[in-house]
């Protein structure tokens, strides 16, 4: 039993390695003027980056933009990706990078619809109710966070990052990721804590 876990934990890191090599690959292709393989890249990274931009923006209407800002530095300086972080790691430090530029940009209060991040539990009009109910409250809970508290969130829980990767992808010191965390889970916290004796 202990021999088939350890198989499929090799096989799996091995599935990774494959697929961390065929997007260096594509990279290269990338900075070669390849068309296809850019479109490929894209069109990998077209859903992750989406979540992670519209969860740290909290602003629907920009996430477009500042993907295909993303994408075309991308395009632009691919010659320039030098094998020191995984390709995942170095593309998203790119949109956070243009996500910090937008958001000053921007300048305006964040607004953001949570519609399409919670489905229902329950169905029914108590369901409902519940669903709409704690749609507002996250959306309200994760607007209060700045955008480095939610874009440490995003890339922890939803991203599967480590800190060391965050920390390259911020462009900030590891223990700067584990404060912006420590403060974004303690402000989590006490909004959830808050909520729960409001509705008592």
């Amino acid at each position: 039993m202990l021999h088939e876990r350890i198989t499929n934990i090799g096989a799996a890191e091995a599935g990774q390695n494959r697929a961390s090599l065929d997007e260096v690959a594509l990279v290269r292709r990338v900075a070669q003027g390849d068309g296809a393989a850019f479109e490929t890249l894209y069109g990998c990274y077209y859903p992750r980056l989406t979540r992670f931009l519209g969860r740290v923006t909290r602003q629907p209407q920009l996430v477009e933009e500042i993907l295909n800002d993303t994408m075309l530095v991308v395009w632009r300086k691919s010659h320039t990706y030098d094998l020191s972080s995984k390709v995942s790691t170095w593309i998203f430090a790119i949109a956070y990078r243009r996500t910090l530029k937008a958001l000053k940009r921007a300048d305006r209060v964040l607004e953001f619809d949570p519609e399409d991040d919670v489905s229902p539990v329950k169905s029914g009009p108590e369901g409902e109710f519940i669903q709409q109910e704690l749609r507002a409250f996250l959306s309200r809970t994760m607007t209060a966070l700045s955008a480095e508290h939610r874009a440490v969130i995003e890339l922890t829980y939803y991203q599967g990052y480590a800190y060391q990767e965050i920390a390259e992808i911020m462009g900030c010191p590891i223990d700067t990721v584990k404060t912006r965390m420590f403060y974004a889970r303690r402000r989590l916290k006490a909004l959830l804590t808050d909520h729960e004796e409001v509705k008592v």
